[in-house]
Parts: C-alpha cells; structure tokens; sequence
C-alpha cells in the first residue's frame, strides 16, 4: 500500500473563471496573504490538489479545471423558495442581512450547514440559490509555489483540531483522551 505523503503547502494565485467562453478574473491569493494546506487530507478539491502537489518551492503553474471537476454544473434545482418567516428575528424579517445578492447560512434538514445565496426577496418568500458560486465555471489557476514541504505531525493535528472544532484551552495536549 501507498502511503501518502501530506504536505504543506503554501500557494499564490490568481483565480480566474471561465463562463460562456468569458475569462473573468475571480479572487487572489497573494503572496503576503498565501493560501495554506496540507494536502492528503481532503481540504481542497481533489483536481486542484492532483495539480499542485508534485510541483516544488519556486514552481509556476497555470491550469485549468473543467466544472463538473470543480463544484460541479450549475442546477437550477437548486435555487429554491424559502418561507419568508425563518429570516425572521424577533418576529421580525431580517431585512438588514437578508438582502439580494447576499449570502446567508442556512442548515438542512440533517443539520449540515451551507450558505445560499439570495436570488430575490418576494412578499412572502425569499428565492435562494444553494449551488456554489463557482458552479458551472471552470476555474483557470496561475500562480508559484512559495511552500512545499512535508507537513508535520503537529500542523496535521493542529488542522484536524481545528476542523472537529475542538482546541480545549486548559492548556494541555490530551484534549479528547
């Protein structure tokens, strides 16, 4: 069996979108403000880290990753109506944070967090869409490698902690034991 390495990376790029055959710069991530993973641990998309994670300190790249590779084809399924009356606080209708064009965390039936996207604000509904804002694009990446090295144990545990949103605070390394 393979074992997998997981790696600490550190990435600059410049994320640009491809939709009906327009190329429309999306979100940097600058070298001053890297963005930081270990890879292995399914932190990113796969065809992104499959990318990425050979290349070495110093390495340019420049790809591209189809939609249905990326977050998918967009679904007009997904765009749904909400009653108006769960937006509300206090008997209220949030109309401060509930507005077109933002973005507000729901949760599903099963108790899953994820963010919606509001479409438009009727009288008695409110039109979300669920699909991820880059659904139906396919992403072109290019930027360098500032960091790519061997992840340690701790920056492993630390991003696990992290992500199980544990992290004690007693001061003490056997949280969960």
């Amino acid at each position: 069996m393979e074992t997998v390495e997981n790696k600490y990376i550190t990435l600059a790029y410049k994320l640009y979108t491809i939709e009906n055959g327009e190329k429309e710069f999306t979100e940097e991530a600058p070298a001053e403000h890297p963005f930081q993973f270990i890879s292995g641990l399914g932190l990113t998309l796969e065809s992104f880290e499959n990318q990425v994670k050979d290349l070495n300190k110093g390495d340019k790249f420049d790809f591209t990753i189809k939609a249905e590779e990326a977050y998918g084809e967009y679904d007009e399924e997904h765009v749904i109506d909400l009653p108006k009356n769960i937006f509300e606080i206090e008997g209220k209708f949030d109309s401060e944070r509930v507005t077109e064009g933002s973005i507000v965390p729901l949760m599903t039936g099963d108790g899953q967090r994820v963010n919606a996207s509001v479409v438009e604000i009727k009288p008695d509904v409110v039109v979300v869409d669920l699909n991820h804002p880059l659904a139906g694009a396919d992403l072109i990446f290019e930027g360098e490698v500032i960091e790519s090295r061997p992840a340690t144990n701790e920056e492993i545990q630390e991003l696990v902690k992290m992500m199980s949103g544990e992290g004690c605070g007693c001061g003490c390394d056997s949280c969960g034991s």
